[in-house]
């Protein structure tokens, strides 16, 4: 019995350092979170691998697409709704650069929104 416990926590305690090695080296990095209305000429700052948020307010998550300039820089993701969350449109830098990115909605009589992502490693 005493083995079989060793074994256990020895297992465990394995795990745990796994665990710890895979979260040093993979940073979090927090998203950028802005209202759609706010970005019109503003310039938005993101690390790679870091995704700016984009905020619908009382519009559909779903309604707005996005095209960006460079998509070596920047990728769009288009928002949904699944599984019951709701999961709003974003950008996320890709790789170090500039790039312009300009959201649209298909509700009519709404102006597109172009805005500047810039990239830093």
């Amino acid at each position: 019995m005493r083995l079989h416990r060793s074994l256990a926590s020895l297992a465990v305690a394995a795990s745990l350092v796994v665990l710890a090695g895979c979260a040093a080296s993979q940073p979090v990095i927090a998203p950028v979170t802005r209202d759609a209305g706010d970005l019109q000429g503003q310039t938005v700052e993101l690390e790679v691998g870091q995704v700016l948020n984009i905020d619908t307010g009382d519009l559909a998550v779903d309604s707005y697409s996005g095209t960006v300039s460079d998509t070596s820089v920047a990728k769009f993701t288009a928002g949904r709704e699944e599984g019951g969350a709701t999961y709003n449109p974003g950008v996320e830098g890709l790789a170090a650069g500039t790039t312009q990115v300009v959201l649209s909605n298909e509700d009519g009589g709404i102006q597109d929104v172009t805005f500047t992502v810039e990239v830093s490693d």
